[in-house]
């Protein structure tokens, strides 16, 4: 960890967030949802540390909780992007000619449609909750993963290793599964851990503009939103959640940097 200083601050930023997310039940000091009419917009104190919204809902509860929301978005959605990027980036990759150029020709028109507006567009006809949120981004953002393993695997499969799995009669399926992607996967995780970090920023772009996870279940994109009314009064109500998807995406940013020094 001395020698890739961004993987070990990257690992700590998000452990730590993680902790946070996971055991929010036992360290947050209030409902996140608990109204409170006598304390509406009060500042940092020591009752709240980060202040309260204007509903008089302790806002560092509803930071911890929201970061369970956004972890959960940008690890699902990558997840299901690396999925079908690793399914459909190996049989173009492995197969060649007719398959490769379907499936790369797919990914060249998703990648014509600006994503955030791609998103926009689906969002726009399926109702706008967390479950919808992961799938349209997963289903949106397979392109980069598929295009990385594609060309992993165009370089891997004229491999003396792979010959002599077909001279041993392997199956395609095995040769793919227990040889190439193993073999071709390390840009692959780069590329995940970048995509967890836009996804949550995705995440928090559309429920800022009411289009993500819907009220009251809080995300720090929708207490953002909140913020937007009582911004020259309430400064700590756009600051914190500010802060925190800076500080997540940054994590995230320096274990992409760490992975790129140990993979090369």
């Amino acid at each position: 960890m001395k020698d890739n200083p961004y993987l070990f601050w990257g690992l700590a930023i998000i452990l730590m967030l993680s902790a946070t997310a996971l055991f929010a039940p036992l360290i947050s000091p209030f409902d996140p949802s608990s109204i409170d009419s006598q304390g509406l917009l009060m500042a940092p104190c020591a009752r709240h540390p980060l202040g309260t919204d204007g509903l008089g809902r302790d806002l560092l509860s509803r930071m911890i909780y929201g970061a369970r929301i956004s972890l959960s978005v940008g690890i699902i959605a990558v997840g299901i992007s690396i999925l079908l990027g690793l399914i459909l980036g190996s049989c173009a990759g492995f197969y060649g000619r007719i398959a490769d150029a379907l499936i790369m020709r797919f990914a060249d028109i998703m990648l014509c449609f600006p994503t955030f507006f791609l998103i926009l567009a689906v969002i726009a006809v399926v109702e706008p909750s967390i479950y919808n949120i992961m799938i349209v981004i997963g289903l949106t953002s397979w392109m980069g993963p598929a295009r990385l393993i594609r060309g992993e695997i165009l370089s891997l499969k004229e491999r003396e290793f792979i010959q002599a799995e077909r001279a041993l009669g392997a199956s395609d399926a095995r040769i793919i599964i227990r040889h190439l992607v193993p073999n071709a996967v390390g840009p692959v995780l780069v590329n995940a851990t970048l995509g967890i970090a836009g996804a949550i920023l995705l995440e928090s772009s559309l429920s800022f503009l009411g289009l993500g996870v819907q009220p009251p279940v809080p995300s720090w994109g929708n207490i953002l939103i909140e913020s937007k009314s009582t911004l020259g009064i309430a400064w700590w109500i756009t600051v914190f959640p500010g802060l925190a998807i800076l500080i997540t995406i940054l994590g995230f940013n320096f274990i992409a940097e760490g992975l790129k020094k140990i993979i090369g």
